[in-house]
């Protein structure tokens, strides 16, 4: 099968990230899958973000709820600590650089007064988009050794399962997680759904990889990831190398890396025989792709008025 291009958290190199406006730009870049992070606010609903406390970097306070809320303001506090209505009122269109090397200030144009979206809004966005042809990649948000911060792994798993099966969108989706749990949970729940088992150099202990020992594969990554329930090995980009692209060719699971900006690295990948790339610039891999004569994805139009 021809490689892939997955729009990262839909294109943050180009538009908010996690974001219907960013989505929705990925869509009419056109990309193969959208991928995007979700983890479960205080009164059980699904939203898109990143991190599992509230990012000063993406998030920006606007007011509270309610008048007197305790809890406001929200930048810095758990986002399982707070409910949708809390985490509506946060601007998630406006990047606030950290320093003045923040990589992406200088490409990613803002949307200012854009509302963190539940994952029904993004379901209900590829719907009127009609992009039945693209896939949905769900990242779970879960921190093993944070269980303060992280919802319970089945519940989670339920919950977006059903949430995809409710629009009818389960059988066009991926779940994707560091936490194997996650996997695990999938694989019982949705058995024909695609799992990706993401991996980095910092997540390569037990805990992360639902109790798996990498000795017991003698370092095997992507055997322990198939052992694990994945569907796909999906490492951070500079764990790639031949070794590694062989390994995962003997466990008889797909490699997409995350997350390449750089088309040189990109098309290194592409030679190791990669089935997809992970990207926050699909305009920059579709370029790639065409030089390559690849096939590349339509772009796609709403095909009715859609607020984002």
């Amino acid at each position: 099968m021809p490689a892939e291009i997955h729009g990262h958290r839909g294109a943050r190199g180009l538009r908010p990230e996690n974001t219907l406006p960013g989505l929705a730009h990925a869509l009419e870049l056109g990309v193969h899958a959208l991928e995007f992070d979700v983890a479960v606010t205080a009164d059980r609903r699904l939203v898109l973000t990143h991190d599992l406390t509230v990012s000063a970097v993406t998030s920006a306070d606007t007011r509270p709820a309610c008048h007197g809320d305790p809890l406001f303001p929200y930048v810095g506090r758990p986002v399982g600590s707070l409910t949708l209505a809390q985490l509506r009122t946060l601007d998630c269109g406006v990047r606030l650089p950290l320093h003045p090397g923040d990589r992406f200030a200088a490409t990613q144009m803002p949307v200012p007064d854009t509302r963190m979206p539940t994952l029904g809004a993004v379901l209900g966005l590829v719907d009127a988009y009609g992009a039945d042809g693209v896939r949905l990649h769900v990242e779970l948000k879960s921190d093993p050794t944070r269980p303060d911060l992280s919802a319970d792994p089945h519940e989670f798993t339920e919950m977006v399962v059903e949430e995809l099966d409710r629009h009818h969108r389960l059988g066009g989706a991926a779940i994707l997680s560091f936490d194997w749990r996650i996997l695990r949970i999938a694989r019982e729940l949705a058995p024909a759904a695609q799992r990706y088992a993401l991996i980095e150099l910092d997540t390569l202990d037990g805990v992360w990889l639902d109790g798996l020992d990498l000795a017991d594969f003698d370092g095997d990554v992507p055997a322990a990831a198939a052992a694990a329930g994945g569907t796909t090995v999906s490492p951070e980009h500079v764990m790639v190398d031949e070794r590694f692209a062989r390994q995962a060719e003997r466990a008889g699971l797909p490699v997409v890396p995350w997350t390449v900006n750089d088309t040189g690295r990109a098309a290194e990948l592409l030679d190791l025989g990669v089935a997809g790339i992970v990207t926050d610039y699909p305009d920059r891999m579709r370029d790639l792709w065409a030089e390559r004569g690849l096939p590349l994805p339509a772009p796609v139009t709403a095909r009715r008025t859609v607020a984002v």
